[in-house]
């Protein structure tokens, strides 16, 4: 007799290292903590903000959090500081006289 494969609802899959995603979803777990650090969701109001992830999901990307927080709170710095180097190498945005002036240079 064949045995069916069960998942857990809400499981998060581990895949390329530490990038937990969640179960039958295009999220990673990042994402939902991120809204959780800038907002204050919580898995409640993600699942609100979200209706695409079940309460299953948002609690399991919170468990998943909360078990690895140490290397998803680095990720999360050192993208923070990626985005800050990179802001700063940026040229300041050109008004739209700037724009408009080399335009009629050409």
């Amino acid at each position: 007799m064949a045995v069916g494969h069960q998942t857990q609802p809400g499981r998060v899959l581990c895949v390329w290292g530490d990038a937990g995603w969640i179960d039958d979803t295009n999220v990673k777990v990042i994402e939902v903590i991120l809204d959780h650090l800038a907002y204050g969701h919580s898995p409640e109001e993600i699942h609100l903000q979200h209706p695409h992830l079940s309460m299953a999901q948002a609690h399991a990307a919170f468990a998943y959090y909360f078990d690895h927080k140490a290397a998803i709170d680095a990720k999360i710095d050192w993208r923070h500081r990626r985005v800050e180097a990179l802001r700063a190498k940026a040229h300041e945005p050109f008004t739209r006289k700037q724009l408009t002036a080399r335009l009629k240079k050409r």
